[in-house]
């Protein structure tokens, strides 16, 4: 075979599968200490050895692995696929190639020619629903969400001046990840996070080991209802699962909850104008979405056409954050001037 370009994305698939039965086998953990011989390593993580030897073959022809004289060792390309390292993409792996997530992208084309998600066409119901009556599925999801969020908390709170903030509202706030970085740069605000009522137990359990009790609260529910009173209100990865209909109901809310100096955050990518080589990560973000919840992400034109429906105008759109796709819009209420 000739293995192009075109081959190699192709087979794109068999490089996602891999990795994650990699992760799901143990074996990056297993070589976080230290190189080991295959067959010890195939003795730590319960396998055959030689379906592992052959899988660490593939492993090491990824970049993954290297082979030393000790034996397996990881390379620094393979240390994020370990438990507890600061960029780990342990979690997103075993999100990505979780049966019902595997199966959702097989019906990739049902989504472009009926419309929906993939997801609902491969397991016939949504997302979101099918997280509420599967608990290992929807905890995977929120720990997966998180460890994202863990990745641009940092730079968020540097590029943004939260000082003035006095009550911050987390819409979708999952396990609390985003909150508790805020309010340790916002030390005179009171923060309220809404989330489902399994999240809401995840970001408590979060914020209880990091924020004093009396400058933050939970609230259990549907941001599509009602959405608490704040001057800062945050949506990250929140938009990008919905259809333009249900943001503007979401955005609605907002607009009523919000102070009249308030600023809304909204943390996602945003799509160029015009595809190339430069808007791969949204483009393929955006799938993902049609994919996994039916929702896209947004051009600039896009959101500032959304805002501006639900009484919110588009103030500013930061640079990327931490060499993800991610970046932060700004929106105001409409009557505040000078915006973009």
């Amino acid at each position: 075979m000739n293995y192009t370009p075109l081959t190699h994305m192709a087979f794109g698939y068999a490089t996602s599968q891999i990795l994650h039965a990699a992760v799901r086998l143990g074996v990056p953990d297993a070589l976080a200490g230290g190189p080991l011989p295959a067959a010890k390593l195939a003795a730590g993580t319960g396998c055959d050895p030689e379906g592992l030897a052959r899988l660490a073959r593939a492993l090491v022809v990824l970049g993954v692995l290297a082979e030393t004289d000790d034996g397996y060792a990881l390379t620094e390309l393979g240390r994020p696929l370990c438990t507890g390292h600061p960029a780990s993409l342990r979690t997103a792996l075993l999100l990505l190639g979780d049966a019902a997530t595997w199966a959702a992208w097989g019906s990739l084309a049902d989504a472009v020619r009926l419309g929906g998600s993939a997801f609902e066409h491969a397991h016939g119901r949504p997302l979101f629903d099918h997280l509420a009556g599967d608990p290992v599925l929807s905890d995977l999801f929120g720990t997966a969400m998180g460890d994202g969020t863990g990745w641009v908390t940092a730079e968020l709170t540097r590029v943004h001046d939260f000082s003035a903030a006095r009550r911050v509202v987390d819409l979708g706030g999952g396990n609390g990840t985003l909150l508790a970085a805020v309010l340790a740069a916002a030390p005179r605000a009171h923060g309220v996070l809404v989330d489902s009522a399994e999240g809401a137990v995840r970001a408590a359990e979060t914020l209880r080991r990091s924020v004093p009790p009396d400058r933050w609260s939970v609230e259990p529910g549907d941001f599509f209802d009602a959405v608490p009173p704040g001057d800062v209100l945050l949506l990250k990865g929140i938009l990008h699962d919905w259809d333009d209909d249900r943001c503007a109901v979401l955005l609605r809310h907002c607009r009523r909850a919000i102070a009249p100096d308030g600023r809304l955050l909204i943390l996602e990518p945003v799509v160029p104008p015009r595809a190339g080589p430069g808007a791969a990560a949204s483009v393929l973000s955006d799938i993902a979405m049609l994919v996994l919840t039916g929702g896209k992400e947004r051009t600039a034109a896009e959101f500032r056409t959304l805002l501006d429906s639900a009484g919110f105008a588009l103030s500013g759109i930061s640079g990327t954050l931490s060499g993800t796709s991610t970046r932060i819009l700004t929106a105001v209420p409409t009557h505040i001037h000078g915006v973009v």
